[in-house]
């Protein structure tokens, strides 16, 4: 969206930098990448960078209120309510398409949103490597709020320790190793010293939780929360930890989060960045031209369950209706060249919520096919995850 920087990074791109960047950021596995990261940064205009902090704050405003946090809390599945929510989420991303108006400009459109944790280490350390191996502008950043790879480094850090030796807080996941978000494990131990912890092996005695340590058992205070509890459910995993009475730990990004800010507050957002959404039981589909409408069911993640091309047929088989909601579509604009053709772009901008929910860095995802993802884009290059550098002002 900066064309002259689009042409001289596209003019100046080498593969070898390009594999160098993986090799850098998978070194502890011999540059074996995990999910596909794009072969370019998404460089923001001015005007654009303004637009997408503004939309952020329009919506931010909206999920604040009173009455969207109560209607929000139906949500909540009883089943994966976890005990001890705090009064608000410590992790905030809001995903934007990026699209045009009737007028021609440039605008966010809100596809997405989660009360839950994204790549926050990774996303610092991909930005720093971004810009040495491609020779970018050293002023050109893609932190906000005034922040840097040092200052937010030190953020994320105490966000995440709080007053506690990084010895007891964990990084709980379900099976971490096999994550393929693993990565962003890595890098969070290797900013915070935290250790990624299997939620199978920590033992509950009384209200305390352990995890074993070199044949040590090590008490947890805080736990930086990375487990989706509806995925315990589906894989049927056995753990020791009672999630529905009082734990003696600080948990950050409680748990709940994940569903009192997700899909289900789409409906109950109106502004101009969030197009039209409705839940399914409680509109006349009859009413609708459906092609113009996306399914998403509620309690899904990475796409699972997503019904582009919607008919009356495949609305028809779904008895649970409560548990799903149509949003129209959005049309993104290819707005990044590339050597083949332009790739069409979604842009993640990620908030720590200490005193006041703060934006501080961003993950870009890039697309050729008919939803971001691998199984959507397959023999297609340019396409996958990156961030975006704005000129710094934000």
């Amino acid at each position: 969206m900066v064309n002259e920087l689009r042409e001289k990074f596209n003019g100046e791109f080498e593969e070898e930098k390009y594999q160098n960047l993986i090799n850098d950021l998978w070194r502890y596995n011999g540059g074996k990448p995990d999910f596909r990261v794009c072969e370019s940064p998404f460089f923001l205009s001015d005007d654009f960078a303004a637009e997408l902090t503004n939309a952020c704050q329009t919506i931010i405003g909206e999920l604040d209120k009173k009455e969207l946090k109560s209607a929000s809390s139906k949500g909540l599945p009883d089943v994966y309510e976890v005990y001890g929510q705090d009064e608000r989420p410590v992790f905030l991303q809001l995903d934007f398409a990026v699209t045009k108006n009737s007028d021609g400009k440039f605008i966010p459109q809100l596809i997405e949103l989660q009360g839950f944790p994204s790549l926050y280490a990774f996303q610092a350390e991909i930005s720093q490597k971004v810009k040495e191996r491609f020779n970018l502008d050293e002023n050109l950043s893609s932190f906000f709020s005034g922040l840097n790879y040092e200052s937010y480094t030190r953020l994320f850090r105490k966000t995440l320790l709080g007053n506690s030796d990084p010895e007891n807080v964990i990084l709980l996941e379900i099976e971490p190793t096999q994550q393929k978000t693993f990565v962003d494990f890595y890098y969070t131990e290797k900013l915070t010293g935290i250790k990624p912890v299997c939620i199978t092996d920590v033992v509950q005695r009384g209200d305390r939780l352990f995890y074993n340590s070199q044949g040590k058992e090590i008490p947890i205070e805080r736990i930086y929360n990375r487990v989706i509890f509806d995925e315990l459910e589906r894989k049927d995993i056995e753990h020791g930890i009672n999630l529905k009475e009082p734990l003696d730990v600080t948990w950050v990004g409680h748990p709940n989060w994940f569903f009192l800010i997700s899909k289900y507050s789409l409906p109950l957002l109106k502004n101009k960045y969030v197009p039209e959404c409705y839940y399914l039981n409680e509109v006349n589909t009859k009413e609708l031209n459906l092609a113009e409408f996306v399914l998403k069911p509620l309690f899904s993640f990475a796409g699972a369950g997503v019904e582009i091309d919607l008919t009356p047929e495949i609305l028809s088989k779904i008895s649970d209706r409560e548990n799903y909601i149509l949003q129209k579509k959005v049309e993104y604009e290819p707005v990044l060249k590339t050597p083949d053709g332009f790739s069409k772009v979604e842009i993640r901008m990620m908030f720590l919520w200490n005193e006041k929910p703060l934006l501080v860095n961003n993950l870009v995802r890039t697309t050729k096919g008919k939803m971001v993802g691998v199984d959507y884009n397959k023999d297609k290059t340019w396409i996958g995850s990156n961030i975006a550098f704005h000129s710094g002002k934000f």
